[in-house]
């Protein structure tokens, strides 16, 4: 690729490939790994497409995340303030002070002890399943309501309350949304968790924001309301859209690879990473802003400049991964893919993620064997144009 042609990002991905990245990292990752971009949040970016560039700038410091909300594809201001509580977006100690006072709730000891809540759960909506007559969505029956149970426990919101935050996450994770219909889900979401929470301050419950709030008033560090709002809405969005998606998705992959279906339920663990790093959900990568001079591989990057850390392209480097475009559930280090990201920001919920992923692929194909598409293979539709790739529906039958 020239280096003065700029293409438009997002890149679409091949024909006839769903579970495939855009065509064009290939050859990006192997002539020109940084290349200049357009992206549609207004501004040139740097497209990163090797795996080990894509580690370094997700490590360095030099590298703020202040646009990590996806600006690069939705109508952002650039300019604008990062939210106070917003986790994904503060740098330093604004991000490690807010990392401390979380990351003890997904320790992978506090995960596991959710784990018989997650079976639990799956059990019972694969009961729900098995007693409905004719094909199902498995998407709307079983990939979204299990992890939104989950979230929902976590932060103490109320289930009952679903589809309004899931009808506002929807708009908040697509590429389609003008900035304000972003602005107005944003508000609704936030007003919406803003009376919870002020609830939980008078009368606290066993669930995550109580605990924040009673640790705050502990140790004098107590998050005000505006960050409890946006650390809670971000964790609420993340914690449900991007496992629901990975559980539907899988469950596609497996149908297309019905010898994988042993795998995963010999050694789920191992089969669920190779997934991960298979399907690389963020799509559109992530967004990084350089606050001074720095080096990317053999590329000179200036301060104020703008990069795209492409996780999907990475998690397909041959140059890391053998056969990186093939399902390969024999890999010897399957761990080592980055589709929960690199560095200070890596994803705080991902061992959560992992057990509802083992446990919901392994359920569902000890259930039910003989799962299968009850629709012509070609019809399944993708969410191009969301954050988080996925199906729209996926009708399944057995039997």
């Amino acid at each position: 690729m020239a280096e003065t042609e700029v293409p438009e990002l997002p890149v679409a991905r091949p024909d006839g490939c769903p579970f495939d990245p855009p065509a064009a990292y290939t050859a990006l990752r192997a002539d020109e790994p940084l290349a200049r971009v357009r992206c549609p949040g207004g501004m040139d970016a740097w497209l990163v497409t090797r795996f080990g560039d894509v580690r370094a700038v997700l490590a360095d410091r030099a590298m703020s995340s202040r646009g990590a909300n996806s600006a690069h594809v939705n109508q952002s201001d650039l300019d604008a303030p990062v939210p106070p509580g917003s986790i994904i977006q503060l740098d330093g100690d604004d991000h490690a002070r807010l990392r401390r006072m979380v990351v003890a709730e997904f320790t992978v000891r506090r995960v596991e002890a959710m784990r018989g809540y997650v079976q639990r759960l799956v059990e019972e909506h694969l009961d729900a399943l098995l007693a409905t007559p004719g094909p199902v969505d498995l998407v709307e029956g079983f990939a979204l309501p299990i992890p939104s149970l989950v979230i929902c426990e976590l932060l103490g919101v109320p289930y009952a309350d679903r589809e309004r935050f899931q009808r506002q996450s929807t708009v908040l994770v697509s590429t389609d949304t003008t900035a304000e219909q972003g602005q107005a889900a944003f508000g609704e979401l936030s007003g919406y968790l803003a009376a919870l929470f002020a609830g939980k301050r008078e009368h606290p419950q066993d669930d995550l924001i109580s605990r924040l709030i009673a640790r705050g008033a502990a140790t004098g560090d107590e998050l005000t309301m505006p960050e409890l709002v946006m650390l809670g809405l971000s964790l609420l969005v993340a914690g449900h859209e991007t496992t629901a998606n990975m559980i539907a998705l899988s469950t596609l992959a497996l149908l297309d690879h019905p010898g994988g279906r042993e795998v995963v339920l010999a050694d789920a663990e191992r089969a669920v990473e190779e997934l991960l790093r298979y399907l690389s959900v963020v799509q559109f990568g992530v967004l990084r802003h350089a606050t001074e001079d720095t080096r990317v591989g053999d590329r000179e990057v200036k301060a104020g400049e703008w990069l795209v850390a492409a996780l999907s392209s990475a998690n397909r480097d041959e140059q890391v991964f053998a056969a990186a475009d093939a399902l390969d559930f024999d890999r010897e280090t399957p761990r080592r893919h980055i589709a929960f990201g690199f560095g200070a920001h890596q994803c705080l919920g991902q061992q959560l993620a992992r057990v509802e992923l083992q446990e919901s692929l392994t359920r569902l194909f000890r259930r039910i064997p003989d799962l299968r598409l009850a629709v012509p293979r070609e019809s399944v539709r993708y969410k191009d144009n969301t954050l988080v790739y996925g199906v729209r529906e996926l009708p399944v039958t057995w039997g």
